[in-house]
């Protein structure tokens, strides 16, 4: 029982050393509705934020329904996503959910996590941090950075799958946390604890972390 409470506050206290760095983290990619963050979650898979803000805008105007992605001949879809990696799979997966949420949801994403998890292109990730955003329900999406942060500061272990991390960081903080908690996770690992040349000698937190860079 005591190593769980002493787990607990140690997490508590990178939180708390995160919020100090990131008080205001929030989703960094930009929409105005739950379809373009649909479509922006999907088309960051594998691809930066930056790189998805600098398409959408174009996209956005083109296509401001879901008949649009519907509708469009997959070539052009094709065409207008040549920015984004691996955007072949993407415009297919688009085009595959836009014509299932029209026909079969009247053009509504459902909040409910199985049934977006059948649609193309949305795994456990993508419908974790729509439900999140959109629909304010407690979710833990584990992306590259949460994995990273999660398995340096020693909140889940070093082989640990991203479903097995998301588990771990579940039992450790409140659901009231979780949103706020992958905003800051996120954010963290994409502009302090990065892959590469993270800022260790600036952490408030390094003295959780399992391996600090020199």
């Amino acid at each position: 029982m005591g190593q769980k409470v002493g787990k607990k506050a140690k997490a508590q206290l990178i939180y708390q050393g995160i919020s100090t760095l990131y008080p205001d983290a929030r989703c960094e990619l930009e929409h105005r509705n739950q379809l373009e963050l649909m479509v922006a979650i999907m088309l960051s898979q594998q691809a930066t934020d930056a790189s998805v803000n600098r398409l959408t805008p174009s996209l956005f105007a083109k296509y401001p329904t879901i008949e649009a992605y519907r509708d469009v001949p997959l070539p052009e879809l094709e065409q207008d996503l040549c920015s984004i990696g691996l955007y072949n799979s993407k415009a297919k997966n688009i085009k595959a959910m836009a014509k299932i949420v029209a026909s079969e949801y009247q053009g509504v994403f459902p909040p409910d996590q199985e049934s977006l998890e059948s649609l193309p292109g949305v795994g456990r990730k993508t419908a974790n941090v729509f439900l999140a955003e959109w629909y304010h329900l407690p979710r833990i999406a584990v992306d590259t950075h949460v994995l990273r942060v999660s398995k340096r500061l020693g909140l889940a272990p070093k082989n640990a799958s991203p479903l097995a991390v998301e588990q771990s960081l579940s039992k450790l903080y409140p659901q009231d946390l979780w949103i706020d908690l992958h905003h800051k996770f996120v954010i963290f690992g994409r502009y302090f604890c990065k892959a590469k040349k993270p800022r260790c000698h600036e952490c408030p937190i390094i003295n959780n972390c399992l391996k600090p860079f020199p």
